[in-house]
């Protein structure tokens, strides 16, 4: 850890990296994995998905800033490169194959409901640790990807 004058103890800045940088790897995966389907989706509804998963990627890369500077705030090292993501990330490998619309909406909403669900347990911990601030950019972030969530699952009809 870096030295800073955050009067957070040295203690809870540690273990509230540690879960930023948890969810900044599947934040970063999940940013990934949205590009993918964006590249590759095809089927009637192309235009309208490409924007949409480039919608999402954009979203979630906003989210990925908010959490790698929120780490250095804290006097952490954000750990973003390819190596950090692909051995920290919980998100299932995306499939390359995937083509059709419903592929990559059944594919995207899983990993993005997973993210999900993960940055409402890093608001419960955060709260734990008594690091308000962190449990709101959670919440920040959670919003959203309930948002996104929806839309997708909107284009799976139910």
């Amino acid at each position: 850890m870096h030295q800073t004058k955050n009067d957070l103890p040295l203690t809870v800045r540690e273990k509230i990296t540690a879960l930023l940088n948890q969810q900044l790897a599947a934040s970063l995966d999940l940013q990934l994995q949205a590009k993918q389907a964006h590249w590759n989706v095809k089927g009637a509804n192309f235009i309208a998905l490409h924007e949409l998963f480039d919608g999402v990627a954009t979203r979630v890369g906003e989210a990925v800033d908010l959490l790698a500077e929120r780490i250095t705030a804290l006097g952490g090292v954000a750990e973003g490169t390819v190596q950090a993501v692909a051995k920290a990330s919980p998100l299932v490998a995306y499939p390359l194959t995937a083509s059709a619309s419903n592929q990559h909406l059944e594919a995207l909403s899983s990993a993005l409901a997973k993210v999900g669900a993960g940055a409402r347990q890093a608001i419960v911990t955060a709260t734990d640790l008594n690091d308000a601030n962190t449990a709101d950019l959670f919440t920040e972030i959670s919003r959203q990807l309930d948002k996104d969530l929806w839309f997708l699952e909107a284009h799976l009809g139910g």
